[in-house]
Order: C-alpha cells, then sequence, then structure tokens
C-alpha cells in the first residue's frame, strides 16, 4: 500500500487498541500464562467471561460466553480473576505516552484511544513513524503489544486498527476506504448492534458496500444519528471527530452484580452501602453533590428502578445508604438479587456557603473531608465505616466509561 504521501489527507487519524488487554497483562505477569488459553472472569466465582487471550480464541471463546460453556470448548482454559486496579494504573500509563505523541486525544475506553495527527505533520516524518514510535515507548514502558490503524476518520482508522491484530500496523489511504469497506460485512462496524444489523439486512445492506444502494434517511428515521453515522461509516466517510474534552457530568454511580439470588439481608445491605460511600466518594473527589439518586436492583423479573430527591444536595454516603434502604425496604424481603445500581444524578459543583448555613451537613462535610485524606494516604477504604469491615465478596469492576482523570476515574 502506497503510504508515501500523508499531506494530501485532508485529516490523519490513529487508533491505538491494546491486544487482549486484560489477558496480555495476566499473561506478562505470570509466565506460565504465556501462550496459554486464558480467560478473565470478575472474581474467581464469576461465571461469565470479559475478555480472554488470543489463544482462547483460537477456540471459538468470546467475550460474554459462560465459562462452564467455555471449558467445554476448550478443556485447557485458565481462569484468572480480574484485577481493576492494576489494569487502571497501567492504562494511565498508557494514555500518558499517547498524550506526549499528540494532545488532540480521544480515551475511547481503557484499551483504546484515538490520536488526531493532523496538527502534527510538521513535527513527525510521516504517521507510520508515529505508529512505530508509540508501538517502542508502549513496549519499553509496559511490556505490551498493542495494534494501530491509521485513516483519515476515526470509525475507518478503528476498523483498520483490527485489520492486523495482534500487534499490526494498518494504513488505510481516505481515498481507497469506500472500496476496501466495500466488501466487509456491516456487523464489523463500530457501533452496530444485532438489531441494527437485522434492520439492515432487511433493507438488504449485507455488506458495506450495499450501503450506498438505500437512501441515508432510511437509517435516520429509525435509528436517528446513530443511524446517519453508520451509513457514512460504511462508505469511510465518517465525520465525528474527536472528543478532546470531557464532557460535563450527567450522572455518578457505581454497581455491583452479586452472588445469584442473594437473599442474605446483611449482606444485601453492605454492598449498598459499599456502593453508596462509592458514589460520595466520587462526588467528593470532584467537588460535587447532587439532590436526585436513582437505586436500581434486579430481581429474577428484571431491573426495579426508585428515584429519589432529597431536600437538599449531599454526598455523604450514609445519607445516600438510607436512601437505599427507603426505596427497596420492602422488596429485599421478598426477592432474592442479582445486581445493585446506585447513581447520582445531575451532580453539580459544592455549594459551600448554603453548607456552613446547615450544621449537619456542615459537620458530616468536615468528617468526610478527614477521612478521604486518611484514605488518600493509606489506601482506599482504610477507614470506613463498621458495617463494611470484613471483604465483600463481590469484585470490583471496571465501568466501560472510565477515564484515566476526573469524574470517570473510577472503579
Amino acid at each position: 500500500m502506497d503510504v508515501s504521501n500523508f499531506s494530501n489527507w485532508p485529516k490523519i487519524i490513529m487508533h491505538i487498541d491494546m491486544n487482549a488487554f486484560f489477558a496480555s497483562i495476566e499473561q506478562r505477569d505470570d509466565p506460565l500464562l504465556s501462550g496459554k488459553p486464558v480467560a478473565i472472569t470478575n472474581g474467581q466465582k464469576g461465571s461469565c467471561i470479559i475478555t480472554c487471550s488470543y489463544e482462547a480464541r483460537a477456540f471459538g471463546i468470546k467475550t460474554g460466553m459462560r465459562f462452564s460453556e467455555a471449558k467445554i470448548k476448550c478443556p485447557s482454559l485458565i481462569k484468572k480473576s480480574s484485577n481493576p486496579k492494576k489494569y487502571t494504573k497501567i492504562s494511565s500509563n498508557i494514555m500518558g505516552i499517547l498524550r506526549d505523541v499528540s494532545p488532540d486525544i480521544e480515551i475511547f475506553s481503557i484499551d483504546e484511544a484515538f490520536l488526531d495527527l493532523t496538527n502534527c505533520r510538521k513535527i513527525y516524518a510521516s504517521p507510520v513513524n508515529v505508529a512505530y514510535l508509540i508501538k517502542d515507548r508502549i513496549l519499553k514502558s509496559v511490556n505490551l503489544p498493542c495494534s494501530i490503524g491509521i485513516s483519515g476518520d476515526k470509525s475507518t482508522a478503528k476498523f483498520a486498527a483490527k485489520m492486523r491484530k495482534p500487534d499490526g500496523v494498518t494504513i488505510i489511504n481516505p481515498r481507497e476506504s469506500e472500496s476496501i469497506l466495500a466488501n466487509y460485512s456491516v456487523k464489523e462496524l463500530c457501533g452496530v448492534s444485532n438489531g441494527i444489523q437485522s434492520f439492515l439486512n432487511y433493507h438488504g445492506v449485507f455488506v458495506c458496500g450495499d450501503m450506498k444502494n438505500i437512501p441515508i434517511s432510511i437509517l435516520a428515521s429509525r435509528f436517528g444519528n446513530i443511524g446517519r453515522k453508520i451509513w457514512l461509516m460504511a462508505q469511510g466517510k465518517d465525520i465525528d471527530t474527536l472528543k478532546l474534552n470531557a464532557s460535563p457530568a450527567k450522572s455518578i454511580g457505581h454497581g455491583k452484580v452479586t452472588a445469584p439470588n442473594l437473599r442474605n439481608q446483611y449482606d444485601i445491605k453492605k454492598i449498598l452501602h459499599y456502593m453508596s460511600e462509592k458514589v460520595a466518594r466520587r462526588m467528593r473527589d470532584n467537588n460535587f453533590e447532587s439532590n436526585i439518586f436513582i437505586i436500581g436492583i434486579k430481581i429474577y423479573k428484571g431491573w426495579i428502578h426508585k428515584r429519589f430527591k432529597t431536600e437538599y444536595h449531599i454526598n455523604h454516603g450514609r445519607d445516600i445508604f438510607k436512601i437505599c434502604l427507603k426505596a427497596f425496604k420492602s422488596i429485599l424481603s421478598v426477592h432474592g438479587i442479582y445486581q445493585v445500581q446506585v447513581t447520582a444524578i445531575s451532580p453539580r459543583p459544592i455549594n459551600i456557603q448554603k453548607d456552613f448555613l446547615l450544621d449537619d451537613i456542615s459537620k458530616k462535610k468536615k468528617l468526610d473531608h478527614v477521612v478521604d485524606s486518611i484514605n488518600r494516604k493509606f489506601g482506599d477504604f482504610r477507614l470506613q465505616p463498621a458495617r463494611l469491615l470484613g471483604k465483600l465478596d463481590t469484585p470490583d469492576v471496571i465501568s466501560p466509561s472510565w477515564r484515566p482523570t476526573g469524574f470517570k476515574k473510577s472503579v
């Protein structure tokens, strides 16, 4: 492929994808796992695979598959518990390396990012040089492989990164992107769910090249802006720009998958209290408070959500926990639960002046300040409510929206 001239590209977009990120870290840290099929689950009791090594994928193992099912496909499959704190620390390191290459960065997930190199033409000889520079720096820093795609828009660059996994570099010239994409299934495009694929198939669109045979209005009327974006993506014309700045916080939440059909009242309350404290701490860390909370509990029939509005804006864990108990006092004694979610809606900056007028809130904030200072110095939840003492039998998880800084920094 001719990559000698990038000067005529309107945009130069690079996508960096860490290969089988969690599994690669575990293989790196344990030589006995090198070259072996490894599946990562949420805790040793976790039944669902959240990612797996390339050796496991060769047996048809996929994310979301139950470990028991995967074990039938691959009897030698090794189960490893996820380690969110380790993964987020390594990710933060990697994102720092990328930010040093170009300040125009969009962190897409814990193991993916986009770089806009358009304004770096005079700094680097070519994007290909940048790709190998990044791979070299990441390898030296954290000893992990990555795949990199380069093109003129985000979705085509992301598609390119998938073409040579693991550890490859792929360039798709924007002038050739439509023809290169033409024979690939529309399911290969980022954001095309099974439902959208079925809709496209119904309208005669099976591969990207079929997309130009239907008007954009068909997708727009059914899926709105997402539909318009997919229509353009299939033709290598994605107009989405990098999101360089974090959007304002619309919500701050934490959730836990519990043991199936959990009925022990003490354990349920302990988990709800833990989630309440985590939401409260994240709000305080980012100088937020809220007066609207949504508490969700998943039972065998599905999710039950309850919305509460408090008289004052709060960010104290026990106050949020009291809302949880109020929301599900009758339900907890009847149903076993499978998952919980505690979310603060529309958090706002802390109103310090108002807090001084409310003695009870002021005292709580002083206490929280001391507790947070101790925990920042000695480690998360070293100082905590007595109810939370003792290990919770539910592992921490990494939110899909995790970012290395700001209010989305959470585990």
